[in-house]
């Protein structure tokens, strides 16, 4: 379960990898940073479940790590104007830092899986990456602000 779950996520890198890639050619909206932590939220419906409840305390270690990993994230998205369109800025960095959270992300899963119920370290993992990417689009959608401001006073 634990290496099906590190493929599934090792694909998802590298989609997200093309995405992003596809997404600098392209003038960014307020839409497209918002809508992923939205579309994201409805896997908060596991929780229903009891195999994927997790402890108060599993919560905030969650978290915690996500808001850690966010700030990477943060640091190499950046945004530009161009013919007064704003487009995220092709970064180098975002694609090693994204592969190695994805490194660090498969040792934690395989460590953790030998004390933690899967079920329970699948509903860490979500939070997690809930917890990396909210604030991650909350700082995208804020510079994003700045620059659509900037785009209306000249």
């Amino acid at each position: 379960m634990v290496i099906a779950s590190s493929v599934v996520a090792v694909i998802m890198a590298i989609l997200v990898i093309f995405v992003r890639i596809r997404a600098s050619k392209r003038p960014t909206t307020a839409r497209k940073i918002i809508l992923p932590p939205i579309f994201m939220s409805t896997g908060a419906l596991m929780f229903l479940h009891p195999m994927f409840r997790v402890t108060p305390l599993e919560v905030i270690e969650a978290l915690l790590v996500g808001l850690l990993f966010s700030l990477f994230l943060i640091k190499t998205s950046n945004f530009e104007i161009k013919e007064n369109e704003i487009y995220l800025k092709r970064s180098k960095a975002f694609i090693f830092i994204l592969l190695g959270l994805l490194i660090i992300r498969i040792i934690l899963k395989s460590v953790l899986s030998t004390t933690i119920d899967v079920g329970e370290l699948s509903g860490m993992f979500w939070i997690l990456a809930f917890g990396m990417i909210v604030p991650w689009r909350i700082a995208m959608f804020y510079r994003f602000k700045k620059l659509e401001t900037e785009i209306q006073l000249n």
